[in-house]
């Protein structure tokens, strides 16, 4: 096993020798296959200055290859041999993750970025055969753009650094209490007003204290969709997700009418933690929520787009005299029963528009029918909603909140309250919990969460992800594997994330020293 190569392959043989790129090397496609030479190119050539050009008969062949169909979609087979190199694959993502198996076996300083560019006449790559498949098909991020505001070039980034690791789905928190992010032409409030902050906290929420810093940002149409059309070029699949019936105090602030108290007018909101200010649920909420998701479905391709669902007090709801109409009218158990009934409603508007609805699960068994589960708090809300027939995504907060301590020295960044997730914990994950075969329910993979509290800038998001994604990223795509195995890989691939700027952690004791956390089980 070659120690450099990030995530695991599935089977890899070494051997003897190496193919030498150089000026003179040729890229041979099929029909189908040209996505995959342009990323080749546009990931080798400015930092190697090898043109890696087209020809009929190349050096370098990249072909679609139907025979390889039991990889599925995203399974490649590559074969580097001294005079030639072949990457098949059965379709056009399979490709693309192979492209990135070839770019890490090259040097390091082969993914240096065009700025810092390595020239040299020849470079090599070690002989070897692999055939390699995914474990699970979503292998994820979720980048919360919402607490503080990051741009799409940081955004194109984290998207590279994602292909790169094999991981799949960026999913971006668009809205919160704190802030809206996306255009919605219909209700131009959300951005003008709701994308902006008198301040924010600088501790965690129950302390006191501010910056008095006014915050804000949004992004334009133009620049989601080409943040879409990058992240599918590089094989990544962008999943919006526009929180509700909570999470919802920055579009109560752009349109009071929205909430529960229609002739009260909120600031967005400057606290973290959670705040009591729902929607309402009267028709014109409904009306709202059909015209911004009409918006998000024209951006956002994904099969799959998040309705948060999560930390909604009903206090509100069960003070007001029009949502209990609208409780008892439904016939609902009463004024609580609105979360599901909201959140049914939008998700309906979803699946009727070929769309499948996320959310995040406090309890699997209250996700409406058709939502895939995001089990955040608790593992045996995976199991509770596989029992109920739910896809489900791995989301634990103890294993893959990435916003939590990485480690147990004081003096260091502030950083979100919780348990201390480090390197070997996020490598470890939790037990898949076995889905029932009657329930119809899957398993669809897992997905780090980034929550940007304290987290404001670009390196700071370095800082959190890295290197933990590269765990998290490992046993998303390989499946388990031993820490010694995973750690031998890492230590040669930090040099890869030092030649492409990545601003990582250093963890606080030698990897094969790390005491093996406790085990978390999830319930049957």
């Amino acid at each position: 096993m070659s120690p450099h190569l990030l995530p695991r392959p599935t089977r890899h043989t070494t051997r003897p020798g190496h193919f030498t790129l150089d000026r003179d090397t040729t890229v041979r496609t099929t029909p189908g296959a040209e996505a995959a030479a342009d990323l080749l190119r546009t990931l080798l050539t400015p930092a190697t200055g090898l043109p890696l050009a087209p020809a009929p008969t190349g050096d370098l062949t990249l072909a679609l290859d139907p025979a390889l169909h039991g990889l599925g979609d995203e399974g490649y087979g590559l074969t580097v041999a001294p005079h030639a190199v072949t990457l098949r694959a059965a379709r056009p993502t399979g490709l693309l993750r192979g492209v990135q198996t070839l770019r890490q076996l090259l040097p390091p300083q082969a993914s240096a970025p065009a700025a810092t560019p390595v020239r040299r006449e020849r470079w090599e790559l070690p002989c070897t055969e692999i055939t390699d498949r995914p474990h699970h098909p979503w292998r994820g991020l979720m980048i919360d753009v919402a607490r503080h505001f990051h741009d799409v070039t940081t955004l194109r980034r984290h998207v590279d650094l994602m292909a790169l690791h094999k991981l799949n789905v960026l999913h971006l928190h668009l809205s919160d209490d704190q802030g809206w992010r996306m255009p919605v032409p219909s209700h131009p409030r959300l951005t003008t007003v709701g994308a902006h902050r008198a301040r924010s906290m600088t501790g965690p929420d129950g302390t006191t204290g501010f910056d008095d810093t006014p915050h804000g940002g949004a992004y334009t149409r133009t620049e989601l969709t080409g943040l879409v059309s990058y992240a599918a070029q590089r094989g990544v699949r962008v999943v919006p997700e526009i929180g509700m019936p909570g999470h919802v105090r920055a579009a109560l602030a752009a349109y009071p009418h929205l909430g529960n108290h229609p002739g009260r007018t909120l600031p967005v909101w400057t606290r973290w933690g959670v705040c009591e200010n729902v929607l309402g649920v009267h028709d014109e909420v409904l009306d709202f929520l059909r015209a911004v998701l009409a918006e998000v479905l024209e951006v956002f391709p994904s099969p799959y787009v998040h309705l948060g669902g999560d930390e909604c007090p009903s206090t509100e709801w069960e003070r007001s005299p029009r949502a209990r109409a609208r409780a008892a009218a439904e016939g609902l158990d009463g004024p609580a029963a609105l979360h599901g009934w909201l959140l049914a409603r939008a998700g309906d508007h979803l699946l009727e528009h070929g769309r499948r609805p996320v959310g995040w699960a406090e309890d699997g068994a209250l996700l409406p029918p058709g939502f895939t589960a995001m089990s955040w708090r608790d593992p045996a809300h995976a199991a509770t909603a596989l029992r109920h027939g739910r896809d489900v995504v791995l989301t634990h907060h103890r294993t893959t909140y990435l916003d939590y301590a990485q480690d147990h020295l004081p003096g260091g960044p502030t950083t979100q309250p919780g348990p201390v997730v480090d390197l070997r914990t996020v490598h470890r994950g939790d037990p898949e919990p076995d889905a029932p075969a009657d329930a119809g329910g899957r398993i669809l993979g897992t997905q780090a969460q980034l929550w940007t509290e304290f987290a404001p800038t670009a390196a700071d998001l370095d800082r959190l992800a890295y290197p933990r994604l590269c765990a998290l990223a490992d046993r998303a795509w390989s499946g388990p594997t031993p820490w010694s195995d995973f750690t031998t890989r890492l230590h040669a691939h930090l040099p890869r994330l030092d030649a492409l700027g990545v601003r990582h952690h250093a963890p606080a004791a030698p990897w094969t020293t790390l005491p093996a956390p406790a085990r978390t089980a999830p319930s049957a």
